[in-house]
């Protein structure tokens, strides 16, 4: 004789509904509490920086007119009207602009590829599955972290200072951020590769280098060209504004037009880069699906 198992009653539909409307109140108690707490938040950062709401709204006005006088003429006999009607008087300095927009792109490319350079390096050594020493790992690790943790705009004012106005300190500043931006991307790239070959070759007798060029490095080459690529990018956007602390490039006009409110030259030098920029992320993006493609 079998014994039936036994069967929990079913619930009734309004028993139902009343377990939905608990579990929805439920959730939207923990929603309401969330967001008090993170507007309590909001206010305390706002307390602690000294941030006077009064003064904001009451400038805030100010805001909308900057961005409308950008785009108006302030000179010529067509003051006053849309930068459109006189393209050639809003142009003016276009030479000049390019040739300071070609610093800012040699700026951006030197210090892509040395930082690319320095973080391929790094990142073995800061793996922690390719066999390294883990004081090795951590305190390249903690480096990594430093280099990209401090803005590059500081680096750029300390280099400023060392070798005086230019591009150099340009290059040195973001080189250093670009190190430890594409060290970390480089390494947690390593830490997911098979560990299948690693381990072959390893049996079979490899050095430490033979097996990172022959079993790490086939496997993660179309990663570390498209983090360098889109890295490239970010950089031109870097060292637009390098120049706002004298470390060469097209900032440097920029930051000028801003502080003598020239603004049609803010707005005309905010196109060129624009444009530059948007440029660059369409060929490096198809630059990037070759490689991946052709590479991976």
């Amino acid at each position: 004789m079998t014994a039936s198992a036994a069967t929990p009653p079913r619930m009734s539909v309004e028993q139902m509904a009343r377990a939905y409307a608990a579990e929805v109140a439920q959730k939207r108690r923990r929603f309401l509490f969330a967001a008090i707490i993170f507007a309590a938040l909001v206010l305390v950062a706002g307390w602690m920086a000294e941030i006077d709401l009064a003064l904001f709204f009451k400038n805030i006005h100010k805001f909308p007119n900057y961005i409308g006088r950008i785009f108006l003429l302030d000179s010529g006999p067509m003051a006053g009207h849309f930068v459109l009607y006189d393209v050639a008087g809003w142009f003016w300095g276009l030479g000049k602009w390019l040739r300071l927009l070609a610093d800012t792109l040699l700026i951006a490319y030197v210090a892509t590829v040395l930082g690319a350079l320095f973080g391929f390096i790094a990142c073995f050594f800061a793996a922690a599955n390719l066999g390294v020493s883990h004081p090795l790992t951590f305190a390249v690790r903690r480096f990594l972290e430093f280099c990209r943790t401090v803005p590059d705009l500081v680096f750029a004012l300390i280099f400023v200072m060392a070798f005086g106005l230019g591009p150099i300190a340009g290059v040195l500043a973001i080189v250093i951020h670009t190190t430890g931006a594409l060290g970390k991307l480089f390494y947690e790239v390593l830490e997911n590769v098979d560990q299948k070959p690693i381990e072959g070759l390893t049996a079979s007798g490899a050095s430490w280098t033979k097996t990172m060029r022959f079993a790490v490095l086939p496997q993660v080459l179309s990663n570390f060209l498209s983090y360098a690529l889109l890295r490239f990018e970010i950089n031109v956007r870097g060292a637009s504004v390098m120049g706002f602390v004298g470390a060469g490039g097209i900032g440097q006009d920029l930051m000028e037009a801003i502080r003598k409110f020239y603004y049609p030259d803010v707005s005309a030098i905010l196109v060129l880069i624009i444009l530059t920029v948007s440029i660059i992320d369409l060929v490096t993006e198809r630059v990037r699906h070759h490689f991946i493609t052709q590479v991976g």
